[in-house]
């Protein structure tokens, strides 16, 4: 097996995006809105997906960095990795597709993701990748269905279901609820002479609030690095300056953003 540096990244079909992701995330689930889909490849093979797009949530998010129009921002909806990456490779991929979208996409300025901290993590990818964190929040949106299964309001609210009577609204006065963690917002500025302009937390207010998690499991930050035989995600950062290998130039790029 390859190490991290020898993984390649290529744009590829949202059919074949999408697959992927459904199987290998934890969710199981895509999100519609996603334009923009690239592909891990590593010994000749799949193994991991990044899916960006617009936010759901544009018009409240757009003012978090300033200057930006419309369409200089992009949302990391969805990763998904399978198991036979090695170590860092995560990062290493953020890492490469910031370095395509620079080269190719010059007119994104930033981009903004989500942990999961009720169900995922808290963001150590994030971090690692240089991702400024800008928010934690008791989660609301993500609700424990009477049936046991897992769905987000948004979800709820789009027309399918406000048709049938089964908004959000809807569930919340018939039993659904919202599952107990955070939702962690990241931040990364490709464009450095852009502002946040919302305060950036520190990394210690996340053990602070409660909002651990690594692989579904609530657990510190500090328990994480004192760990034997943890690695901290300042280490994992400084793994990632090694060189780039070559991949693909993406194609017609910003058409498809």
């Amino acid at each position: 097996m390859g190490s991290a540096k020898d993984i390649i990244l290529k744009v590829i079909p949202a059919k074949i995006a999408n697959e992927f992701v459904k199987k290998h995330h934890y969710s199981g689930k895509v999100v519609p809105n996603s334009t923009l889909h690239f592909g891990c490849f590593l010994d000749d093979k799949l193994h991991g997906v990044m899916s960006y797009g617009c936010s759901m949530q544009k018009s409240s998010i757009i003012g978090l960095v300033q200057p930006c129009l419309w369409n200089e921002m992009l949302e990391l909806n969805r990763m998904a990795f399978d198991d036979y990456l090695p170590k860092y490779s995560e990062s290493r991929c953020i890492s490469i597709s910031i370095k395509l979208l620079k080269k190719n996409a010059p007119h994104i300025k930033w981009i903004i993701s989500y942990a999961d901290g009720c169900q995922c993590g808290d963001g150590t990818i994030y971090r690692a990748s240089g991702f400024q964190l800008t928010g934690i929040k008791q989660n609301t949106t993500m609700l424990l269905m009477p049936n046991g299964k897992i769905m987000a309001d948004k979800t709820l609210n789009n027309s399918k279901y406000k048709v049938m009577g089964q908004s959000a609204g809807y569930w919340k006065k018939n039993g659904a609820k919202p599952i107990d963690g955070m939702q962690l917002r990241y931040i990364y500025l490709i464009d450095k002479t852009c502002k946040i302009t919302v305060p950036i937390l520190p990394f210690s207010k996340i053990d602070e609030m409660g909002a651990g998690m690594y692989k579904g499991k609530k657990i510190t930050l500090a328990e994480r690095q004192t760990s034997a035989g943890s690695v901290t995600v300042a280490q994992q950062a400084s793994s990632l300056q090694e060189g780039f290998n070559s991949t693909p130039a993406l194609n017609k790029l910003q058409n498809a953003i």
